[in-house]
């Protein structure tokens, strides 16, 4: 894999970073602003705002732009809004700055999505995508721990700091390891958009919309469910997170391979095994090992999903991949809001903290059930590759000739039902 992957997985682990910590440091936040806890929650908001928005937005603005060029310019819109959080001296302020913290994160990592796939042979895409990913898994484990504690001893402005420089970081790696890809001479943002008119690209969304949900509706009580239920400390339950940082990471791990391999069948897999391990954690969860192994499973399932479907969205929008790559990361937070309310919404209605996970399983299935939809519908298309670039990649970034790869869901075949 080449060097450059390692600049992506910097600005991956920086935002990763930045996005969960707010959520560990609320009461700190709160003290220092003199909000409550329930209004400081709403950061979490603005910077999920600024991701649905900034995502589509950002990569039309930049459709023209080399890929090289623009990932140096979002990385100065990420260093720039998490600078602003740092110092922000009031409520407001800091609101606004986590929006802007937010906007460039869907188009950085739609734009990394590409530019890593192009990095290698068309084979090994997959890969490459995950090893990308491999920031956003380890930021779980060690960036938002570390953030969160250093914002906790040292005051939260201090971790924006931290991120802040972070993102610095990142841009002198971008700067110095990714190479030039120029865009094609039909780039633009109607190209972009005309791509997104296709049927498996909509389907794709969907599945991650409703799919996710399903992982977001637990994900988001797993620390009362662990404290009312489990019975674990709110001191431990830092450890358990990571724990499920590391579930992530191993599915990353796992993800490329199995996706270069055989797309579609990873896709399926990882649906059904998720909504089988939701079943599993409500039954679990009252017992304290078994518990933390399927917590442990439920973030690497959550992970193995992610390249699947990136790879997939990036397939049906073959000749205009970024928009469609960036969305995905639009579709991944507005999981996170309706995952967060349907799970909230039984609780509430006094189902008990374990309910989440049934409503998550529920989730799953249909998010199994759009992708099945999508596969029978693309069962009569042509092959078609990973990424078809707009524009040839530079002489020496393809390690090889290789075919290109292929949706191995069942005889039908990946291809482009109205992307071009």
């Amino acid at each position: 894999m080449p060097l450059a992957l390692l600049a992506l997985a910097v600005v991956a682990f920086g935002i990763g970073t930045t996005e969960f910590a707010t959520m560990g440091l609320l009461p700190q936040i709160a003290d220092g602003l003199d909000v409550s806890v329930p209004h400081a929650g709403n950061l979490v908001s603005a910077y999920a705002l600024g991701v649905v928005v900034g995502a589509p937005l950002l990569t039309g603005i930049g459709a023209r732009i080399p890929h090289k060029r623009l990932l140096l310019i979002l990385s100065a819109v990420f260093f720039v809004g998490n600078a602003a959080s740092a110092l922000a001296p009031n409520f407001g302020l800091l609101f606004a700055a986590r929006v802007l913290a937010g906007l460039p994160h869907g188009a950085l990592f739609g734009v990394g999505a590409v530019v890593a796939s192009r990095l290698v042979a068309p084979d090994r895409a997959a890969r490459a995508v995950s090893t990308m990913f491999l920031g956003l898994t380890v930021a779980n484990i060690v960036g938002v721990p570390a953030g969160t504690a250093l914002g906790q001893q040292l005051g939260w402005r201090y971790a924006y700091a931290a991120v802040a420089a972070i993102g610095v970081l990142a841009f002198v790696a971008l700067a110095l390891l990714i190479p030039h890809q120029p865009r094609g001479t039909h780039s633009g943002v109607m190209h972009e958009l005309r791509a997104m008119k296709n049927k498996q690209v909509m389907i794709g969304l969907a599945t991650a919309v409703v799919g996710f949900g399903g992982y977001f509706a637990v994900y988001s009580y797993l620390v009362p469910m662990l404290t009312h239920l489990t019975g674990i400390s709110d001191s431990s339950t830092t450890l358990v997170l990571a724990l499920f940082g590391v579930g992530m990471t191993l599915g990353t791990l796992i993800a490329g391979p199995l996706t270069d391999r055989a797309l579609r069948p990873t896709l399926y897999g990882g649906f059904a095994l998720l909504a089988a391990a939701l079943v599993a954690l409500h039954f679990t969860i009252e017992h304290l090992v078994p518990a933390l192994v399927v917590i442990t499973v439920i973030g690497a399932l959550s992970a193995l999903i992610t390249t699947p479907v990136q790879m997939l969205l990036m397939t049906k929008a073959h000749e205009a991949p970024t928009m469609a790559a960036a969305s995905n990361h639009s579709a991944f937070n507005l999981a996170n809001a309706g995952g967060a309310w349907l799970g909230g919404l039984v609780i509430a209605a006094g189902w008990g903290w374990s309910s989440p996970t049934l409503v998550g399983a529920a989730l799953a299935v249909i998010g199994l059930g759009l992708a099945v939809t999508g596969g029978y519908l693309d069962r009569d298309s042509r092959v078609s590759k990973v990424v078809t670039t707009s524009a040839p990649a530079p002489a020496g970034q393809r390690s090889s000739p290789a075919a290109p790869a292929q949706d191995q869901a069942s005889p039908c075949r990946q291809g482009g039902t109205g992307g071009g």
